[in-house]
């Protein structure tokens, strides 16, 4: 009985150490699991009020979020009022001209200097136009036999009007624009007016003197073509005669066979012969030695103000195959020959003597005839004499190739620089004189 009870004893201690060894188990090393619900684990009370609002996972930094986004949408309005401001600033300051084309000259100014297009495209049309924008300055232009006084739109209050006065025909026409351009001006239609003229070639241009403002007239700035000795460059200014535009002469493009041919000729001549006149000593000088033998001749007595088309492409061609282009004066010593002689990179040999007439004296004027291009530093061969011109052309046929290659490329260059030059000149005494003090360039 008492073994019995041993025994029992013994099991009952047995289990309760089994039990506490258990217990001290669980409690200090048994890893833990985080304890079950009958919905799912529980959910802090924050969390399950955000995911009760929209299900959304919670982000401690959205109120930071937001206040940015709200201070990005501020930065983005003010800067685009900024812009607004600004744009509405420069179109109070740009200023927007419109350029009336009534002489040839007029094309030269517009596609070679300021180097815009013109629509339509054909030469003969009766009305042409264009714009472009130039510095702070906003040009259109207009052109053709259909733009006539009071029957086309007068686009902006400030005007270029380009006239012809040479001759006086030419002179009786430009008058008729001139009281045109009074009355817009009178009638408060117009505020600027500036002149682009094709001068007289003696310089006799007394009969604009009334309308400048410098004598009380309306003109404010005047462009003229020739050695005038008004150019004051202040409001007075000379201008470049050009190509022949009224011929149709193009813009050309330089290309490597221009720039790197050997060319046929020394020198070229084709044009009118005047009687009593350097160019025929010309005509002599290069029969001595055969020098004409040398060089492309075309002499006609008589000059023609139209060249056939087949004329004009044998014209082009000796520009193109000659190394000089000879410039003798005519009534002026400046001529289209000169600039077109530069298209091509045919050096230009000028007649440097001045011309009868009103015109720079050189004895005065110690850069006269051709003041603006010595200014500018014309490449050109200058002569005084035509006799000179053998000696010239010996240096010639001793100069290689790659001299004459490079002697190209200086001409080509100058006279690029030189429109471009002519074109921001011409944009800034525009926008000096025409903008307020304060706005100017």
């Amino acid at each position: 009985m008492r073994a019995t009870r041993k025994r029992l004893c013994s099991a009952l201690l047995a289990a309760y150490l089994l039990f506490s060894l258990y217990a001290a188990y669980s409690v200090f090393l048994r890893p833990r699991r985080p304890p079950a619900s009958r919905g799912g684990p529980r959910q802090p009370r924050l969390a399950r009020e955000r995911s009760s609002l929209g299900n959304e996972e919670w982000n401690p930094w959205e109120g930071d979020e937001k206040n940015e986004q709200i201070a990005s949408q501020q930065r983005y309005e003010t800067n685009l009022q900024m812009l607004k401001n600004m744009k509405s600033q420069q179109e109070q300051t740009d200023l927007k001209v419109q350029i009336w084309g009534k002489a040839a000259i007029g094309l030269y100014l517009w596609q070679h200097i300021l180097e815009g297009l013109l629509e339509p495209a054909d030469v003969t049309a009766q009305w042409r136009e264009g714009s472009i924008k130039g510095g702070k300055t906003h040009f259109s232009f207009i052109t053709g036999p259909a733009v006539v006084p009071g029957y086309f739109s007068v686009e902006a209050d400030n005007v270029v009007l380009v006239l012809n006065g040479r001759e006086e025909a030419k002179i009786i026409y430009a008058i008729q624009w001139l009281h045109y351009a009074q009355t817009l001006i009178q009638t408060r239609k117009l505020r600027h007016v500036a002149i682009v003229l094709l001068g007289s070639e003696q310089c006799n241009n007394e009969w604009i003197h009334p309308y400048l403002k410098r004598h009380g007239g309306f003109v404010e700035l005047l462009f003229v073509v020739y050695d005038c000795t008004w150019v004051n460059e202040e409001d007075i200014f000379q201008w470049p005669l050009g190509v022949a535009t009224y011929r149709n002469f193009p813009i050309v493009e330089p290309n490597w066979s221009m720039l790197r041919s050997p060319r046929s000729y020394l020198c070229n001549f084709l044009g009118t012969v005047y009687k009593n006149s350097s160019r025929e000593n010309l005509m002599e000088v290069l029969k001595q030695d055969g020098l004409d033998k040398l060089c492309w001749i075309a002499a006609r007595e008589q000059w023609q103000p139209q060249e056939t088309n087949e004329s004009f492409r044998i014209y082009q061609d000796a520009l193109l195959q000659s190394d000089l282009t000879l410039c003798p004066v005519g009534v002026n010593t400046e001529c289209y020959r000169i600039y077109e002689a530069c298209s091509y990179g045919s050096v230009p040999v000028v007649e440097d003597v001045m011309t009868p007439g009103k015109c720079g004296n050189s004895s005065i004027y110690h850069s006269a005839p051709l003041q603006l291009l010595k200014t500018m530093g014309a490449p050109f061969i200058f002569i005084k004499n035509w006799e000179e011109l053998p000696a010239v052309l010996e240096k010639e046929k001793n100069m290689s190739l790659q001299e004459k290659i490079q002697r190209r490329k200086k001409l080509i260059e100058w006279y690029r620089h030189f429109k471009a030059q002519m074109r921001h000149k011409f944009i800034n005494i525009l926008e000096n004189s025409f903008l307020p003090n304060d706005k100017g360039g």
